[in-house]
């Protein structure tokens, strides 16, 4: 089933993940927050490979717009066969300087709100008897390391991969997979360490976009609950 959702679709990491679906003959909603310029811009770069696109804003912090938001692409896609949460806000600060604001927000933005776009996509996605999930993590956040300077992202990230996990030994039967495929330092990130970087260098968009394809292709179908490191030997 050639239709997909990307979370935060209209810039950088997502941006290159839907160019990369609808290369490949998938219909795609451009899910956005605020960037909606780019978001339309990017529907019409889409179309161009002959396929369907459509933007659509939501906060999906807000569990209601997050249901709606998977309950439209499926009614205007007709279906959802891949869903892909790439939406993740990011802070470094010292573990004494984090706010309770902070903390929440680093919650809501990459745990929460994963969990209520695949809370709403799973009914779809078992009707169907088809579904794939991949859930963008962060590389060695399984490692249950101490990071205090980015504290509750890490444990955002942790919560993705147990969720994925879950949902992944729960909905095998169901013809349903999920995976988490966890980027390093990228061309985008806030924070660029390169001297920590075994392979001396920057990820591309395009390899974050490639470990995905990789989840969708059919001789994948018996992969799930897996983590696919995007970090060039970053935190290993």
């Amino acid at each position: 089933m050639k239709t997909a959702l990307v979370t935060g679709a209209a810039k950088g990491i997502g941006k290159a993940i839907a160019l990369r679906l609808a290369r490949d003959g998938y219909s795609v909603a451009v899910h956005y927050h605020t960037s909606q310029i780019e978001a339309e811009k990017l529907v019409k770069e889409l179309e161009t490979f002959g396929v369907q696109a459509i933007a659509l804003q939501a906060d999906i912090r807000d569990s209601s717009q997050a249901e709606n938001l998977v309950l439209t692409t499926a009614r205007e896609l007709g279906g959802l066969g891949v869903l892909v949460n790439n939406v993740g806000n990011y802070i470094k600060k010292p573990l004494m300087d984090l706010t309770v604001l902070d903390w929440h927000e680093m919650l809501n933005s990459n745990l929460n709100n994963t969990f209520y776009m695949c809370h709403a996509a799973l009914p779809i996605m078992r009707h169907q008897r088809y579904g794939r999930i991949i859930n963008l993590g962060f590389a060695g956040a399984q490692n249950l390391e101490a990071r205090p300077h980015i504290l509750p992202y890490t444990i955002a990230k942790t919560g993705v991969i147990l969720l994925t996990k879950s949902i992944a030994k729960t909905e095998a039967a169901n013809g349903i997979t999920a995976n988490v495929v966890s980027p390093g330092v990228i061309e985008n990130s806030v924070s660029k360490p390169l001297e920590l970087i075994p392979a001396g260098r920057l990820g591309s968009f395009e390899e974050l976009a490639d470990a995905v394809m990789y989840f969708l292709q059919p001789n994948a179908a018996y992969t799930t609950g897996q983590i696919l490191e995007v970090a060039g030997g970053f935190n290993l």
